[in-house]
């Protein structure tokens, strides 16, 4: 009888690491996508006579769709199941893509972009539920470390692949390019992922996730705008009082309904709470550095595109290497104490970073940035698994969809107010001329500015200081949680059984 048991076993254990394949493979896909389409705008802008106002919105309405959509699609997991959704996305993202390369005009293009970010948020909001549910706590942050290497490998490939396909082939094939990766994925996914069933009688919370989808909408708007024109503007300003005002209605809404769409109660988990601020904070100082790095690379120190595209990669890079290690150590350590070294870690690059100047050799811009994404790798992986750790089973789709919408906010309020901020330094030490910033790609990268180097130097010192102060106050943050939870740990050893 022993035989049987340990087949039994074997299939458990081969099954998981197949359910995170499947997921990984959706994970690659739809971080590849985002790097290949930026890289063809200036090649959308001439074939399909459009201009880049317009154009960015191939990228804008893929972006608006994820993040207002992906707390209302966790929710509905929790409530339906996940394979089931997440298989839809699959599905519809790859059909997407297939429509997009389709695509004869702007117009349709944006559309069939809409179409194809319903399937991708299917994906996003729900993959790292999955995976949490596939392994034990035990392994779960070693799991979630390789879904952040798929991760790196889609940001470091996504350049180069792009680069290749317009080189030799029409932009529709950056599209094309997911239809065998999809339907392999679907097959996968379909094949392996378990299809657990939540339990019935649960009501969608629509009112809750009406209110939701505005008040994001109306931030991400301001935001986009904001950066284009003036974050004092009072359209702007509109915009952002209007988001406040729904989120505010949203979390009253919550606070009184029977079955509401996000479970308040999961913040008043310190480890939660702390570890959603601080990802949100590292995914803000990160997007926004990564914005102005091209800048300073070829404005600055005059690097053509494929260096320049070779120098960014050492962030994914050292953060794809990193965040394995790093998530299995918190499997054996626990995550607050890596999180912390990994704040630190990328405390003191931050800091490195910030004496960025014309005279910096290439060497010495790896060695500055080496440690970021060191720190970004140590952080992540373990910071994921103590998010999902810390929600019960019943709301690990919510807790995956706060996951993905905190990395993709901090993202879009990186780009937006540390591309204003550095803006601003930049035309105050060019004598207040209005700065035009051009970012365009073809095989990597291309970013121009009209500015003296000096002036831009200057206000990359200002930005980078700036952003060294926001990851001080998500160290002393984590910092905090950290003693908080050794001092309660303390306190309960030293209660005596009754």
């Amino acid at each position: 009888m022993a035989m049987p048991v340990m087949q039994n076993k074997t299939s458990k254990f081969q099954r998981k690491w197949l359910i995170l394949a499947s997921v990984a493979m959706g994970i690659f896909l739809s971080t590849i996508d985002g790097s290949i389409v930026n890289i063809a705008l200036p090649s959308l802008v001439a074939d399909l006579k459009t201009d880049f106002a317009t154009v960015q919105w191939v990228v804008l309405a893929y972006l608006l769709i994820n993040v207002t959509l992906m707390l209302g699609v966790g929710r509905l997991a929790d409530m339906i199941g996940k394979k089931y959704l997440y298989s839809i996305g699959f599905v519809v993202f790859t059909i997407g893509s297939v429509l997009c390369g389709l695509s004869s005009t702007i117009f349709m293009l944006i559309t069939c972009r809409v179409f194809q970010a319903f399937g991708a948020v299917l994906m996003a909001a729900l993959g790292t539920a999955i995976v949490t549910e596939a392994f034990p706590p035990e392994e779960r942050g070693k799991a979630l470390g390789i879904n952040g290497l798929m991760v790196s490998l889609g940001i470091i490939s996504g350049p180069t692949f792009g680069g290749l396909i317009l080189g030799a082939l029409s932009w529709h094939w950056i599209f094309f390019v997911n239809l065998p990766i999809g339907i392999i994925g679907i097959f996968m996914v379909t094949r392996f992922v378990p299809n657990s069933r939540p339990p019935g009688g649960q009501r969608f919370d629509f009112l809750g996730a009406a209110t939701l989808f505005i008040g994001l909408l109306l931030l991400l708007v301001g935001l986009t705008i904001g950066q284009n024109s003036s974050f004092a503007d009072l359209s702007v300003l509109g915009l952002f009082a209007g988001s406040l005002v729904f989120l505010a209605g949203f979390v009253l809404i919550e606070l009184r309904i029977e079955q509401p769409m996000i479970d308040l109660r999961l913040f008043q988990n310190a480890l939660f709470s702390v570890n959603l601020v601080t990802g949100f904070l590292t995914f803000v100082a990160g997007s926004g550095s990564a914005l102005l790095m091209p800048f300073f690379l070829e404005g600055v120190l005059g690097y053509d595109p494929v260096k320049t595209g070779l120098t960014l990669a050492v962030i994914p890079l050292a953060t794809g290497i990193v965040a394995p290690l790093a998530g299995s150590l918190s499997d054996r350590f626990g995550s607050r104490p890596l999180t912390v070294v990994g704040l630190a870690i990328l405390f003191s690059g931050y800091i490195a970073v910030s004496t960025l100047d014309q005279t910096v050799t290439q060497l010495g811009y790896i060695l500055r940035f080496l440690p970021v994404g060191i720190g970004i790798g140590f952080f992540q992986s373990p910071n994921n698994s103590a998010i999902m750790g810390a929600a019960p089973r019943a709301r690990l789709g919510v807790a995956s969809g706060l996951l993905a919408i905190t990395r993709t906010l901090g993202q879009t309020t990186g780009i937006a107010v540390i591309g204003a901020l550095w803006a601003s330094q930049v035309s105050l030490r060019a004598g207040g001329a209005a700065i035009r910033m051009t970012l365009e790609t073809t095989s990597s990268t291309t970013a121009t500015v009209n500015a003296p180097a000096a002036a831009q130097v200057g206000g990359l010192h200002v930005t980078l200081l700036t952003l060294v102060g926001v990851i001080c106050f998500a160290l002393l943050f984590s910092l905090w949680a950290f003693w908080t939870e050794r001092v309660k740990r303390r306190t309960v050893a030293n209660v005596p059984a009754e």
